[in-house]
């Protein structure tokens, strides 16, 4: 056979167009290479771009294009990298559609579904079964140890989101003749010019509170010309850090030639506040938000699903991307293409973590590891921007331990003083009943509690006229009117009672005068008082922020985190005070003692499981940032009908999926399984699925659960 393609494509009258595999490696190694030299890893780039396809080159795969059956053709370019003393390119090249394996050890045998065993089963097959391929590998050199530790792993993931980026692109190009909507951003320095333009209102400080954010915002560009690292912005809440921070990251992003700015928020529910503020000053086209969507299987059938994979997730491409903590990290420790496929799109970024102290400390060590080898060895400044400052200071020493955190903004612990705004209450426990009666006096007041079920026994109770419910069992699209609405009555200065777990607290724009927090850790009261005066435009004599015990069962999840506030809170009555802050987390951490993995990620990515080097998959498997993964379900309506069915069709692109998430809820895997046993939803995608019994969701309430079951009920 002379000619060997690697993908086909029919036009409208049914003529077929062949890409052949030469050219499709070539322009994947070339993409590839430029993806990696990010991280210094060009010459490893072009050479798993070069070998990700050579079981092309065989009679097989030529068959498979024409309708025959499935073959292997990433081996055989794993087997050419392995020959070339290249495990790491090999490991890329053999998952670059299944993801990415276990490496495995020397012991596996031939057909194991490691790394080493794919390569046993294919090694008395190499070059007979892939006789098209006539070429070489080029020296390459040498890649990171693999017993080097935990930036090894990283690495080879970097390489790996590159190989995968590459080769969707370049597929993506054949099959659209060249037509593609990506790219076209403005640069990083118009959007900083523009940047500047928005912030000259604020050169007319004409409050206190206005003078202050200023001197923030100042601080911010201020320090934006120090070399790139480890940054920390402890500004109160109230203190206009939002923005403040993307001045800061845009600025040093122009000022170092970064790449992009990620800004990383911890609740799906803030995302779209801070993305609609970035996208009005910054231009939409160049914000792009992701979060948990839904994302097709994996598959080696690259021919028929590429489209739908390619779309349906983001590479990140864009300058500005704002993401939650739980699509950054869990990316990070993934081993699916479509989850990888961003990653190199981090490298030579700034990294903003807003609300810092929110990583779940269950799996502080491995969100720490992350950003302290983003830092120590892909040309990453991450700025850990807080109202509450967490104490990891010594984690990230063993990470990055040439970079010392420094902090931007020069005003330090005076700015709690001068925007304390608040004053606290603490009223002991309370039955739902009595706090119904409490709530129900006042005219205007946000209830944050625990559970969900909580917050929708005590809406219930409450009187209807003027009273919301605000959960992440909400469509999005269904929240934010329900946002616009408190908003607009809270101006108006009418009735306004709001029940509502945590979702509320980090970045949601409400200004109460009384605030009911149900005790949790301090991080949480904070941010919750945070909702209380967030103006400044009442007397803090006036403002208040009542803190309540319920009669009832403390969730687990909390129990660590109420005993640390207990013990902080001891001869301190104000909870957001510095010094209180931190011994909350400093008795966090004595508390939780050595549980910070509690996957033990990066224990076995550093030392292997049982021999078996760079366990990817297992970790990918056991690594959640939130206890219990969660599922998509699309809710149906009459807005969103047209997106669910092209999801359905399997004809939706990215914008498309984007769309149709602001019609969806992510519940727990409990809870799914409940509701597609009972035939309440039906599945159409692997963790996705689509509500049919439509009883089940209310607008103002969001999908109805029982939380203790797992069951669904009617409302």
């Amino acid at each position: 056979m002379d000619f060997y393609a690697a993908h086909k494509r029919l036009d409208p009258n049914g003529h077929e167009t062949l890409q052949s595999v030469e050219d499709h490696l070539n322009g994947t190694a070339a993409l590839a290479s430029r993806f990696a030299a990010a991280f210094g890893a060009e010459l490893h780039g072009n050479l798993v771009g070069l070998a990700h396809d050579i079981g092309k080159y065989s009679d097989g795969f030529q068959k498979r294009l024409q309708g025959g059956p499935r073959v292997d053709h990433a081996t055989a370019g794993a087997l050419e990298c392995s020959a070339v003393d290249a495990p790491l390119a090999a490991l890329c090249v053999a998952g670059h559609h299944s993801g990415l394996s276990d490496f495995g050890s020397l012991a596996d045998m031939a057909g194991d579904s490691t790394l080493i065993g794919r390569l046993k089963k294919m090694l008395p097959m190499r070059g007979t079964a892939y006789p098209g391929w006539q070429g070489s590998l080029p020296d390459t050199p040498k890649e990171p140890d693999i017993g080097q530790g935990f930036y090894t792993s990283l690495w080879c993931r970097m390489l790996y989101s590159c190989l995968v980026d590459a080769d969707y692109l370049d597929t993506e190009h054949f099959m659209q003749e060249g037509v593609t909507l990506r790219g076209n951003y403005d640069s990083l320095g118009v959007l900083w010019d523009r940047l500047s333009c928005h912030f000259t209102k604020w050169k007319v400080a004409n409050t206190p509170l206005n003078q202050l954010r200023h001197s923030v915002l100042e601080d911010c560009i201020c320090a934006a010309s120090q070399e790139k690292g480890l940054f920390s912005l402890t500004v109160p809440t109230g203190g206009g850090k939002t923005l403040s921070s993307l001045a800061f990251a845009l600025h040093h992003a122009v000022l170092h030639h970064c790449d992009r700015v990620i800004y990383v928020v911890p609740y799906t529910s803030i995302i779209e506040q801070n993305a609609a503020v970035f996208r009005s000053v910054l231009g939409d086209k160049n914000v792009v938000e992701h979060h948990a969507q839904a994302e097709a299987p994996e598959s080696d059938d690259l021919e028929a699903e590429e489209q739908h994979r390619a779309l349906a997730s983001e590479n990140w491409d864009a300058p500005v991307i704002v993401t939650t903590a739980v699509q950054f990290f869990e990316s990070l420790y993934a081993n699916r293409a479509s989850r990888c496929r961003k990653l190199h799109n981090i490298a030579n970024s700034v990294i903003v973590f807003d609300e810092a102290q929110m990583i779940p400390i269950a799996h502080l060590l491995p969100c720490v590891a992350a950003i302290g080898t983003l830092v120590s060895g892909f040309h990453c400044s991450v700025v850990l921007c807080t109202a509450t400052q967490p104490f990891i200071t010594d984690l990230l020493a063993q990470y990055a331990p040439h970079y010392q955190v420094r902090e931007i903004c020069s005003k330090g612990e005076a700015l709690f003083q001068q925007l304390k705004r608040v004053q606290y209450a603490f009223t002991g426990k309370k039955t739902i009943a009595a706090l119904k009666e409490e709530l129900a006096k006042q005219k205007q007041v946000l209830c944050i509690v625990n559970t969900r079920k909580t917050a929708k026994e005590l809406y219930d109770a409450l009187p209807q006229e003027g009273t919301f419910h605000l959960s992440t069992l909400m469509c999005p699209v269904h929240r934010h009117r329900t946002l616009q609405t408190i908003r607009e009555r809270l101006r108006k200065k009418e009735v306004c009672r709001v029940v509502s777990t945590s979702l509320v607290e980090a970045g949601v724009d409400l200004d109460f005068p009384c605030v009911f927090r149900e005790l949790a850790g301090l991080d949480s009261v904070v941010q919750a008082a945070g909702r209380c005066n967030r103006e400044g435009k009442r007397p803090v004599s006036e403002s208040h922020v009542v803190v309540f015990e319920l009669e009832s069962t403390v969730p687990p999840l909390l129990q660590i985190n109420i005993g640390a506030a207990k013990e902080a809170l001891v001869g301190s009555s104000d909870p957001g005070d510095p010094i209180t802050l931190s011994r909350y987390f400093n008795a966090l951490r004595a508390l939780r003692g050595e549980d910070i993995d509690r996957t033990q990620a990066v224990k076995h990515l550093t030392q292997g499981i049982h021999g078996c080097m760079l366990p990817f998959r297992t970790v990918a498997k056991a690594f959640h940032l939130i206890d219990d993964d969660t599922k998509t379900v699309y809710i149906p309506c009459e807005e969103s009908a047209d997106l669910i069915a092209s999801i359905q069709r399997g004809d939706a692109d990215r914008r498309t999926y984007r769309a149709a998430g602001q019609y969806s809820v992510n519940i727990y895997n409990q809870h799914y399984k409940a509701l597609l046993d009972s035939g309440d939803i039906a599945e159409f995608l692997p963790e996705s699925a689509i509500l049919v019994n439509t009883k089940l969701y209310d607008q103002d309430t969001g999908l109805s659960l029982k939380p203790e079951t797992g069951k669904a009920e009617f409302i």
